[in-house]
Order: structure tokens, then C-alpha cells, then sequence
């Protein structure tokens, strides 16, 4: 027999269950303010001694509210955090089966697509999302199995709350974590995300991807053409952490791809220009033509990308001059229409012609002594000293190293990266080049 005691908790629970039916969305509102307020950061087995052991009495009246009340757009933050309470509950494996056996992970994804519902509402499910994931490996399988990273990279991409959107990449994160079975998913996911038009999230999915790319150890094909049309952003720190991403990259199978396509970058199509060009003179919104356009900033994005990575590694730096990097970056120091890119080009070269004494001996007949002169005095702020001649010789130049990196053979494992194994009797290589003092030319 129950004793005194316990039979006046079950007669508390039945009183509170009863006020709970019986309440409006006024009165329920209250109810759950008054429950998060007493139980939050409390364990199951106190949650269980709240309600005399029928804790899961009221979770199942707040999940069936919740599935009848998602789709009219009522506000739902308190709702969830009171399931919140539940699921995040230490020892709480048995109310999150619980939730997840009357379709609960459906319905927070569900949540995400509904434009009526309020983002502090979708805010909420991502959290409840996180505590799903962070329950086990196959509670992220579950998440994945429901269509669930097509779901959180749309909201992501949609998102207007930096902060809802970073609470995002905390849940994918933890996707691409000991989720072996749909990792490659969630890459794929974060990948689609680049063109996206939110600036936040694609440096959030550019952060992630840094990750996703460690754990899973292999490239997808599209990563290349994505992370590089990201260089277009006029956000820094979308472009910083797009060249972070190209930095571990390179260590990769897409390496050659991907140094190929930053060259590339250097000279816009000039009828990709021209057809911008015109679509953003047609919108009287935009005052500045050059200063806008995508192309040039991408082209001056590329040219930092390659100066760092030449930085941090000097084997990429011969094997980007095998790639006619020189004549691409002079060519960008003649864009008159895009100072950056003039800038961002001449350092650049800077570095090149120090590494490279075959290099400083090409940029300086092609420049010829005043020019050059004026290159080596202040190279980051050449593009205001130099008048339309010099970029026009800069523009049009026709400088090509990489001839006389195969006479001569800068870098024999470099060369058969590209080409092939040359014949030995045809490539002499050396092993470094003589210095030459440019001072004491001048």
C-alpha cells in the first residue's frame, strides 16, 4: 500500500495534469514559465521525484502540444525549452526515446521550413537538436536518416540571426563528429552552402569545412570551383576564412586544381566582365562600377590567396610558376579598374622576384629600369605611382618563365607534377639558383 505521503504527490501530479488540460495557451504559457524556472539543470531522477515518478505524463502532453500547435505559427520558445528540461536532463535516455518514438526529430526539422514560425523559436529546435546529436551516434544517424542536413544547411543559408545561424554550426559540427556512416553527407551539406547568398554562413561552413575536410580525409571534386567562387565576396572575413580553407587543401589531391584555378583567377573573362559590367550599370543603386564588381574582387582575393601560400610553402611557389603565375600577376598589376587587385598582384610579385632570381631577371627587362625601380622602392603602393603607360606595359606583358624553367629545370619532382617525367638527356635540372645583388644594379 502507498503511504500517506506518496498518495498526496499522485493527487499534486493528477491536479497538475488536470490544470494543464484544462488551461488556455495564457494559462499554459504560465504553467511552463513556472516549470523551467523549478526544474532546469535538474537530473531524471529528480525530475521523476518532482512528479512522483510520472515525469513522462507531462513530457507526452507537451510533445502531442507541441505536433498540434508547430504549424499555426503559435509561439513555441517555451514549449521547447520545457522539453529542453527533459531531454538535457542527466540520465535522461528514457524521455528521449520517448520524444523521438512520437516523430519528435521530424517535427524539429520540420520547424526549421515554416516561414510563419518565429527564428527565436527555430533557434530553440536547433538546440534541442544539439542535445538529440549529442546523445550518441545513432541519434545523428536518426537526424541524418530524416533528411536532416538538407534541412539545417537551408535554414543556415536563410537565417537572419548571426547568432541562431552559429548555434547552426555547433549542431553540424557535431554531425561531422563520430557520425561515420553519413559524415561524407554533412561535407557534401557544407559544400552546397558556399554559394549561398548569407555572408555569415558561408564563413561558418567554410570553418566547418576545415574540420569536416580532417576527419574525412579525401576531397570532393566540387570543393575547388565552390571555394574559389567564395574569393568574390566583398566580406573579409568570408575571404580569410576561404583562404584558411585553401591552405589545407593544397595538401591534398586537389591541389593541382585548385593552384590552376587561382592563376586563372588573375585575368577575368573579359566578356564575364563586360556582361556584369553592364547588368551593374543598368542599377542606379550602385555608384561605383569598379570598386563592385565580383570579378575584380575575386581577382584580387586570388592574387593574396597565391601570395600566401607561396609564403607558407615554397614548392607551391615553383610549381605556380610552371603555371605562368608571373605573367598573371603582372597583367593584374595593370588593372587599372581595380586598385586592390593592383595592390594585392605587386606584393605578390614582390615575393616572387625575391625567391626567384629567373623571375627578377624577366619582371625587369619587362618592366623595364624606371618601372622596376619604382616596383622594388614601394611595390604595395605602386598602383599610385605608376602612370597609364606603365599599366598598359603591365597589362600587356608577355613575360613567360616558365619556358626557361624547362630548359633549365628549376625542379625536377615540380616539372613531372604537371608534365609528366621528362626525358633526363632533355631536362638538366639545377638545385638553386645564384643570387643576384639588385641594389648594387640599380
Amino acid at each position: 500500500m502507498t503511504s500517506i505521503k506518496e498518495q498526496a504527490a499522485i493527487s499534486r501530479l493528477l491536479s497538475f495534469l488536470q490544470d494543464w488540460d484544462n488551461a488556455g495557451k495564457f494559462a499554459r504559457s504560465n504553467i511552463l514559465n513556472n516549470f523551467i524556472e523549478a526544474n532546469q539543470g535538474k537530473t531524471a531522477p529528480e525530475l521523476e521525484q518532482e512528479f512522483s515518478q510520472g515525469a513522462s505524463l507531462f513530457l507526452v502532453r507537451l510533445t502531442t502540444w507541441l505536433r498540434l500547435t508547430y504549424m499555426t505559427g503559435s509561439p513555441l520558445d517555451k514549449l521547447l525549452r520545457s522539453i529542453g528540461v527533459f531531454l538535457s536532463a542527466v540520465s535522461s535516455n528514457r524521455y528521449l526515446i520517448e520524444f523521438l518514438e512520437v516523430g519528435g526529430v521530424l517535427t524539429l526539422l520540420e520547424i526549421l521550413a515554416l516561414n510563419k514560425i518565429k527564428e527565436e523559436d527555430k533557434k530553440e529546435s536547433i538546440k534541442l537538436l544539439q542535445v538529440i546529436a549529442n546523445s550518441g551516434r545513432k541519434y545523428k544517424e536518426l537526424i541524418c536518416e530524416s533528411y536532416g542536413v538538407r534541412s539545417i544547411a537551408e535554414f543556415l543559408a536563410k537565417s537572419k540571426s548571426e547568432e541562431t545561424q552559429e548555434e547552426v554550426q555547433v549542431l553540424l559540427d557535431s554531425l561531422i563528429h563520430g557520425n561515420p556512416k553519413y559524415q561524407n553527407q554533412v561535407y557534401k551539406g557544407l559544400i552546397a552552402l558556399l554559394p549561398c547568398a548569407s555572408p555569415k554562413a558561408q564563413q561558418l561552413a567554410l570553418q566547418t569545412l576545415r574540420t569536416a575536410q580532417s576527419i574525412i580525409g579525401t576531397t570532393h571534386p566540387s570543393i575547388v570551383d565552390c571555394v574559389l567562387k567564395v574569393l568574390c565576396t566583398m566580406h573579409l572575413e568570408v575571404q580569410y576564412e576561404a583562404i584558411e580553407l585553401i591552405k589545407d587543401l593544397v595538401n591534398y589531391d586537389v591541389c593541382p586544381a585548385l593552384l590552376k584555378g587561382l592563376v586563372a583567377l588573375l585575368i577575368p573573362s573579359f566578356k564575364e566582365t563586360s556582361k556584369l559590367q553592364s547588368q551593374i550599370v543598368s542599377d542606379s543603386s550602385v555608384l561605383e562600377l569598379t570598386a563592385h564588381l565580383p570579378l575584380f574582387l575575386q581577382q584580387a582575393a586570388a592574387a593574396k590567396a597565391i601570395g600566401v601560400l607561396a609564403r607558407h610553402n615554397t614548392t607551391l611557389a615553383e610549381e605556380m610558376l610552371h603555371l605562368r603565375v608571373i605573367h598573371s600577376l603582372m597583367a593584374a598589376m595593370g588593372n587599372t579598374d581595380h586598385s586592390n587587385s593592383q595592390r594585392q598582384a605587386s606584393l605578390t610579385l614582390e615575393y616572387f622576384v625575391q625567391l626567384f632570381p629567373v623571375v627578377e631577371e624577366h619582371v625587369r627587362k619587362t618592366m623595364g629600369e624606371e618601372l622596376y625601380k619604382l616596383f622594388l622602392s614601394n611595390a604595395e603602393n605602386l598602383y599610385m605611382n605608376i602612370d597609364s603607360i606603365q599599366a598598359d606595359i603591365l597589362a600587356a606583358n608577355k613575360v613567360n618563365v616558365t619556358r626557361v624553367l624547362h630548359l633549365s629545370g628549376l625542379s625536377y619532382s615540380n616539372m613531372s607534377f604537371y608534365f609528366g617525367h621528362p626525358n633526363e638527356d632533355q631536362v638538366a635540372y639545377v638545385t638553386h639558383f645564384r643570387k643576384e645583388d639588385v641594389e648594387e644594379k640599380e
